[in-house]
């Protein structure tokens, strides 16, 4: 009298078992083609970040075995955007301050993964050939991003244009926090990647490296160059979920490679560099 409830009880199991073994494989799967990842999309912002990707990062992860496709943009919002929305793997363009401010500002998991080169901050002009030449009333156009504001005043400070109030945290200077002004320049805050285009109008314009390159400007053209600190290096940025993935490691490590140091002996002298690439 048991054996027919025997023969149904066995045959759930099996039926168990075949469906746990489905899901086994379904999810052993699932995992394999997260970790076997084998194609990036990586943006960065026009000028000598694209081209750092292009010349010193994308062969090496060809070499092994990525498929890389390269995103150029023209601004500082849309890479960040970008990439909280999937339709980038990583970023190369911003520094941590920057990351930190923007990620919080809108919401955003993103995390950096390696520093990487940047090049300075410059001063430029088509009027003036040095800072002795600067005079009375002179305008200067400059990044009006919070972060990249902040720099630029603090440079400004430290080639003696103007002195910012004691005590102000130099990250976040604004132009409230100028104290003295000595020349009464007029300080213009402008998109960053419009900078170049203000040296037509402006004595001087404060751009940021990669637009002034991406703009056919040359650093060896600038009236001062930014002595680029540490904080103020480019980042390499993920989402956080990501940052422990194999193909986000081996991103970072393509920074570290011979192969990216020798591009950018080659194509980039003169930019600030991290630590493990001096």
């Amino acid at each position: 009298m048991n054996t027919p409830r025997r023969h149904f009880t066995q045959r759930l199991l099996s039926v168990a078992s075949a469906v746990g073994l489905v899901a086994a494989i379904g999810f052993g799967a699932t995992t394999a083609h997260a970790q076997e990842k084998k194609t990036l999309t990586i943006g960065a912002t026009a000028g000598s970040n694209f081209d750092q990707l292009k010349l010193g990062i994308k062969p090496v992860l060809e070499k092994k075995g990525y498929t890389v496709k390269l995103v150029e943009f023209n601004d500082y919002v849309q890479p960040n955007l970008a990439l909280a929305q999937g339709s980038l793997d990583a970023n190369l363009f911003q520094h941590i301050i920057y990351l930190k401010k923007f990620s919080a500002d809108k919401g955003l998991n993103l995390v950096d993964i390696t520093k990487a080169p940047i090049a300075p901050l410059g001063l430029y002009s088509k009027k003036r050939k040095s800072l002795a030449e600067v005079k009375d009333g002179d305008r200067i156009t400059l990044p009006n991003d919070p972060s990249n504001l902040a720099r630029a005043l603090v440079f400004l400070e430290a080639n003696k244009l103007i002195k910012v109030k004691a005590g102000v945290d130099p990250l976040k200077v604004t132009e409230k926090d100028v104290a003295e002004n000595p020349h009464k320049l007029v300080l213009t805050p402008i998109e960053a990647a419009q900078l170049p285009r203000t040296l037509d109008d402006a004595e001087f314009a404060l751009i940021n490296g990669n637009f002034a390159i991406s703009s056919g400007l040359k650093l060896t053209e600038a009236v001062v160059l930014e002595k680029t600190p540490d904080h103020y290096l480019n980042v390499v940025a993920v989402k956080a979920d990501d940052k422990d993935k194999p193909w986000a490691k081996d991103i970072a490590a393509a920074f570290r490679t011979p192969e990216y140091r020798a591009a950018l002996d080659k194509h980039f002298a003169g930019y600030a560099r991290p630590a493990f690439l001096q």
